[in-house]
């Protein structure tokens, strides 16, 4: 597939006309946006990526940045007496150049993608397709094949996998209340289950069930690899201990299918469900009431929640609804039980196999707790997925998700201005991953194509993911 028939829309507002996209420029309009976003998460944005050596004052005049050529002639004078650009600058100049030439193919596939994440450290890349295939990618070594698994016990097709953060095992579910779990590690290529390696499994089933059957729609990792939280079909939310191989919480969290759990912050105190009940919960584990009511409660999504990442910090956070928006939080402005607001779309309205309806389109929740919303993409057929960009490289000051149209939607987190809208894809993209130290993307899609998309205009595979080699590279 060539590269030419590959298209990248940007919003010309906010870019200075390079070819690089390396100058998003802050228009009049823009700065009063500034305001629709809570003061705290604004600022917060700001201050991870200053340029802390290289802004100028003139006299009677407000400080202003310098261009990013000067800052590296700065740098070159070690005009900042550190010999290296700070931590701050480096975010500065790597997030102006967002991933949005190519794109480049990765893998073909004839079956739809449904999970495709970076591994923490971005040398590995996993992907995982409908029926029972799971492969892991060595980003490092030219995007070759580490591993293919064939799964077992799957229903329809595998709703979610996740690597642990130290890479060494990669844990899947589908519609089963059984997980399973694969060393990444081992020496062997092919992993197929229980023949050429085993694939223990997970049971997330208790006596008090009956023998009822439910699948799990999400899993996530602690930050310590320790214990994974999943999200069911039968409204349920489940920690599992994997030193204990057994559930050592479950809880009813919602009145409907949960379809997306996190933890909020490396403690693993707090988690983040949402469900098609529309409702976002916050639970914490230190005071998880006998009855199994939540910390509380953020209603403002009009249509089930699709996803929700946390920005890591235990305080913000952002979900896919089928509204089609994604929506900011702040859990500081969460309610303990906030009012009853009944759906005032049309109640037969699917969105497995309908489109939105037009006339939803500009209805409100009166009692909307989110911080901003972002509009333009289509969250539709799939639990499509959103995330913040990379703390390393962007400051986390972008927000971007998968679309029903084949599109990936970059917006600004503070202003909330479409920044890139990325076209390749013939069909729905449920999942992308931006890499955590590269300015690279990568997307897949039900078309069964895994494609990334780089700041840069080549197609080799990115440097090695750590800070010697980026020293090296002159970045610090």
């Amino acid at each position: 597939m060539g590269y030419g028939f590959s298209r990248l829309e940007t919003d010309s507002r906010l870019l200075d006309g390079s070819s690089s996209n390396d100058g998003l420029r802050t228009s009049p309009q823009i700065n009063r946006q500034l305001h629709s976003v809570d003061n705290d998460i604004a600022q917060l944005t700001r201050l991870q990526s200053p340029q802390e050596n290289f802004s100028l004052t003139r006299p009677g005049k407000r400080e202003y940045p310098v261009s990013v050529v000067t800052m590296l002639a700065g740098r070159e004078a070690n005009l900042s007496k550190r010999g290296r650009f700070s931590p701050g600058d480096c975010r500065h100049v790597l997030s102006k150049y967002l991933p949005v030439n190519g794109p480049w193919v990765v893998d073909q596939m004839s079956t739809r993608t449904y999970v495709s994440q970076f591994s923490a450290d971005g040398s590995l890349f996993m992907a995982a397709f409908q029926g029972s295939q799971i492969r892991i990618y060595d980003v490092e070594r030219g995007w070759k094949v580490r591993k293919n698994i064939l799964a077992r016990s799957f229903t329809w097709t595998i709703t979610d996998a996740v690597l642990s953060p130290d890479k060494r095992h990669l844990v899947y579910g589908s519609m089963s209340p059984m997980a399973h779990i694969v060393n990444v590690g081992s020496a062997a290529k092919e992993s197929i289950a229980n023949n050429t390696e085993i694939h223990e499994g997970l049971d997330f089933t208790s006596p008090e069930d009956g023998g009822f059957s439910f699948g799990m729609f999400s899993l996530k990792f602690s930050a310590d690899g320790r214990e994974i939280v999943a999200g069911s079909n039968d409204d349920d939310i489940y920690v599992y201990d994997l030193e204990a191989k057994k559930v050592s919480l479950r809880t009813t969290g919602h009145r409907s299918d949960v379809n997306t759990v996190c933890f909020a912050d490396e403690s693993g105190h707090l988690i983040y469900s949402g469900s098609d009940d529309r409702a976002i919960k916050v639970w914490d584990r230190r005071c998880l009431r006998p009855n199994g009511r939540c910390a509380g409660v953020l209603m403002g999504h009009l249509e089930g929640i699709t996803f929700i990442d946390s920005r890591g910090d235990g305080r913000y956070l952002i979900s896919n609804g089928k509204d089609q928006a994604t929506k900011l939080w702040d859990i500081r402005k969460m309610s303990s039980k906030p009012p009853y607001y009944p759906r005032q779309s049309n109640s037969e309205w699917d969105y497995r196999w309908m489109d939105y309806p037009s006339q939803a389109r500009e209805l409100k929740h009166p009692y909307d707790q989110s911080i901003a919303t972002y509009k333009g993409h289509s969250v539709l057929r799939t639990l499509i997925r959103c995330y913040f960009s990379p703390e390393y490289s962007t400051g986390q000051k972008y927000i971007y998700t998968g679309s029903h149209d084949s599109c990936i939607y970059i917006y600004d987190l503070v202003t909330g201005a479409q920044v890139a809208k990325l076209k390749h894809h013939k069909s729905t993209v449920r999942d992308c991953s931006w890499h955590p130290s590269y300015p690279m993307l990568v997307s897949s899609s039900w078309d069964g194509d895994i494609v990334k998309w780089e700041a840069r205009g080549g197609g080799e595979a990115p440097a090695p993911a750590n800070k010697e080699i980026l020293r090296r590279r002159h970045f610090y």
